[in-house]
């Protein structure tokens, strides 16, 4: 079952089971996923329902960001939730041992040696690490050990 059939089953699931909140956020992410099928004309892949879901997810870390700071306590607790719900679709998220290694192979195999190479080990990197590591932290730590 793909990643956006199961989204539509638990859409459907919480519907019935009246779970408001879950199947609004549900269907907000099947009405993202609608709206670039129907802008590309094409059917996405699980690859693509990925970086759709960890886009939203940046989105929603913002967002809590921004609601804590602004004094929106119940404002950002609803980010928190939908971000729970969305994250359950991503897959498992790499420890920092796991991403420090991929970082030294990636760079080895590029044979980066500077901070010039880092688009070089960035492209590498970021269809293996989409969806299971936030990509900003690991740009940092790419570009610490090119410089």
């Amino acid at each position: 079952m793909s990643l956006k059939d199961s989204i539509n089953a638990d859409i459907k699931a919480a519907l019935k089971a009246r779970e408001k909140e879950k199947a609004v956020t549900l269907r907000l992410i099947m009405a993202a996923i609608k709206q670039i099928e129907v802008d590309e004309r094409k059917e996405l892949s699980d690859d693509d329902v990925i970086a759709i879901l960890s886009k939203m997810v940046k989105q929603r870390r913002e967002s809590i960001e921004q609601y804590e700071k602004g004094g929106r306590p119940e404002l950002a607790a609803k980010e928190q939730t939908e971000l729970a719900l969305i994250q359950t679709y991503l897959p498992a998220q790499l420890s920092e041992e796991e991403v420090d290694a991929m970082i030294a192979q990636a760079i080895s195999d590029t044979g980066a040696e500077s901070i010039k190479d880092m688009g070089k080990v960035m492209g590498i990197l970021k269809p293996q690490l989409q969806g299971r590591a936030e990509m900003g932290p690991v740009s940092g730590k790419v570009k610490a050990r090119l410089s």
